[in-house]
C-alpha cells in the first residue's frame, strides 16, 4: 500500500514561486491547422455556453447553438487529426516492432506509411464524391449550406494526406518511424 506524502510549504516558499522566471514559450510547434481548430474550439464552445445559459438561466434555449456547437465539434475532431497525422500521435499498434528483425520492421513501417498515404487519397476522394451529392442542402435551424461542414472536413482529409506525404518523407530521411523507435518521439511533457 503507497501512502501519499505531502510537504508543508510555508506561504513564504510558495510566494518565492511566482519570482521564478518563466518557462519559454515555442509557438513554432504549432501550424495553421492546430489554430484553425483552436478557433473550431472556442466557437463550440461559446455555442454550448450560450446554450447551456439560455436553456437553464433564461428558461428559453435557442435552438441554434446545439446544431452549431455540433458542425464545429465535427471540424474540431477532423481538423485535431490533421495535427495527429503531422505530429504522428494516432493510436498505432507496435508491439510487433520490438520482437522482429529491425530489416523487417523497416519494411513493415514503410508499408504503413504508403496505407495511411493510400487511405487519406481514397478518403479524400470519397469526401469529394459525397461533396457532390449534399453540398447544397440547408442546415435544419439556420439558414446556412451543410456544405460549410463537408468542405471542411474535405480539407481535413487533404490536409491529413499532405501531411502523411510530409511524415513519410520525414521517416525516410531520418530512416525510421515512430513504429520503430517509440522512445525518440517521447518529448518532455509526455
Amino acid at each position: 500500500m503507497s501512502r501519499e506524502i505531502h510537504n508543508q510549504v510555508t506561504p513564504e516558499e510558495l510566494a518565492h514561486t511566482f519570482d521564478e522566471a518563466p518557462l519559454e514559450t515555442d509557438l513554432s510547434i504549432y501550424s495553421f491547422e492546430d489554430w484553425l481548430t483552436l478557433a473550431l474550439f472556442w466557437v463550440m464552445t461559446a455555442c454550448v455556453f450560450l446554450q447551456f445559459f439560455t436553456r437553464y438561466v433564461l428558461n428559453d434555449s435557442y435552438a441554434w447553438t446545439e446544431e452549431i456547437a455540433v458542425n464545429c465539434l465535427i471540424g474540431v475532431v477532423f481538423m485535431g487529426s490533421v495535427m495527429c497525422v503531422r505530429m504522428s500521435r494516432h493510436i498505432q499498434v507496435d508491439v510487433l516492432y520490438h520482437y522482429l528483425p529491425p530489416s523487417l520492421t523497416r519494411v513493415m513501417s514503410l508499408l504503413v506509411d504508403v496505407l495511411r498515404i493510400g487511405f487519406f487519397a481514397y478518403m479524400s476522394w470519397l469526401m469529394w464524391r459525397y461533396l457532390e451529392i449534399v453540398a447544397d442542402e440547408e442546415m435544419v435551424t439556420v439558414a446556412l449550406p451543410r456544405g460549410i461542414v463537408f468542405y471542411t472536413v474535405f480539407a481535413a482529409f487533404v490536409l491529413m494526406f499532405l501531411r502523411s506525404i510530409q511524415v513519410f518523407v520525414a521517416n525516410l530521411r531520418r530512416g525510421y518511424s515512430v513504429l520503430e523507435r517509440p522512445e525518440e518521439f517521447q518529448s518532455v511533457g509526455d
